[in-house]
């Protein structure tokens, strides 16, 4: 297979979703797998260009043009395909310009209705964000030490999301209807002073090792390993390769990223970077995370648990 189509396949295999917000773009309204935006690519007052997150493709209605993410690159940066790759080879990406292409119109939004700005954040009491912390079976009175219940607005809306702090005072975002994040976007560091760190994508797969840990007895096919150690929670691929200075400040680093194609990807660069790297995620081999398994894990549990009960 030729190198550009090789690399064309593995952009393709990124989430537009979170490429868009690499870009500082984020979603105006979730309809089920369908994320809409006011399109990158001109301006507009209405959310005209749509993601299917699950086949990972984009179509803007107002230009009547669609396709994979090497398309909307090709189309945003007004390059060539390979010129494209190249960028996205050499890591710039966080560093494009994220200036539209077309002048902004004079009757158009001013561009601060179209930010997320975040208003307060509190501990976590709302019973509806509890539910959902539920739903993916984290326990609240764990997620309280390390989340908040945020208020934000977003096109002069006011919204109340989980929380999740980085180091820059940003706000991963997340409720039963949206997934989005607050400017700045970094990474979290939970410094433990520990020879030994733990690597995460999102905060659930964070949440979700912290209450396996402590239930250990109790999850058929998991078995952590033993010790104290820090933890680093990404925030979004984008940030592995930037974060290799604090990684590599440990003696070990254990990898527990999502087992998609772009996290399974991301393993494979980052045990090439030295021996300190150690891929954990065949603990949930079977399972896109390990939110994924511990949610398969319990609902398992909860049928054997029903079995036995009719037997008595």
């Amino acid at each position: 297979m030729k190198k550009e189509t090789l690399l064309c396949k593995q952009a393709n295999e990124r989430d537009m979703v979170d490429f868009l917000q690499t870009l500082g773009y984020q979603s105006q309204k979730i309809r089920g797998n369908d994320y809409w935006y006011h399109s990158p690519l001109r301006q507009e007052k209405t959310p005209s260009l749509k993601v299917n997150r699950k086949l990972n493709v984009w179509y803007d209605h107002g230009m009547g043009k669609g396709g994979n993410l090497v398309d909307f690159g090709v189309l945003f940066h007004g390059c060539t395909v390979t010129e494209f790759l190249q960028k996205l080879e050499e890591k710039t990406v966080l560093n494009f310009s994220f200036h539209p292409r077309h002048p902004p119109s004079q009757n158009l939004p001013d561009a601060g209705e179209n930010r997320l700005i975040v208003r307060d954040a509190n501990p976590l009491t709302s019973p509806a964000l509890c539910w959902y912390l539920k739903q993916r079976n984290i326990e609240p009175e764990l997620a309280k030490q390390y989340l908040k219940e945020v208020s934000f607005e977003l096109h002069g809306k006011r919204y109340t999301a989980l929380g999740f702090e980085n180091n820059s005072g940003g706000f991963e975002l997340r409720n039963e209807h949206f997934k989005g994040s607050s400017s700045p976007k970094d990474v979290t560091l939970i410094d433990e002073k520990c020879e030994n760190i733990s690597v995460f994508e999102g905060c659930f797969s964070f949440l979700s090792y912290l209450s396996l840990s402590r239930n250990k007895e109790h999850e058929k096919g998991m078995h952590l390993p033993e010790g104290h150690h820090s933890f680093l929670i990404l925030n979004s691929l984008s940030f592995l390769e930037k974060s290799r200075s604090i990684m590599e400040n440990h003696a070990s680093i254990r990898l527990y990223l999502d087992r998609d194609a772009a996290g399974l990807r991301a393993t494979q660069e980052a045990l090439k970077w030295s021996h300190k790297y150690s891929d954990k995620s065949c603990l949930y081999n079977g399972h896109k995370d390990l939110n994924d398994f511990l949610r398969c894990n319990r609902k398992t549990e909860l049928k054997q648990n029903q079995r036995h009960g009719m037997r008595l």
